[in-house]
């Protein structure tokens, strides 16, 4: 089975409709969450990763960063997307 893989993550104050607002998105995009992991830091701060397989995606890599860039700017979050190239390439030894 075929993968492509990208990273994404979000970083901002905690607040409700984060996890459910990301994940929206990436079901409207046909993007299927291979793994995620979120937590609420001591200070308040809502972090969470997630790998996602963007294979049978019905938008660009382009239209997918622009539209979490969206949704981060809704919430008041940071949300970053790294294709699992980019992010193999940058953590060669």
């Amino acid at each position: 089975m075929n993968k492509e893989l990208v990273f994404i993550t979000v970083i901002g104050v905690d607040r409700k409709g984060i996890v459910a607002a990301v994940s929206n998105f990436l079901y409207e995009s046909d993007i299927n969450i291979v793994d995620i992991n979120q937590r609420i830091m001591p200070d308040g701060y809502f972090v969470m990763t997630m790998l996602a397989d963007i294979i049978d995606a019905n938008v660009s890599m382009e239209e997918l960063c622009a539209g979490l860039e969206k949704v981060g700017s809704r919430l008041k979050m940071k949300i970053q997307v790294q294709h699992e190239n980019i992010f193999k390439m940058m953590h060669r030894i």
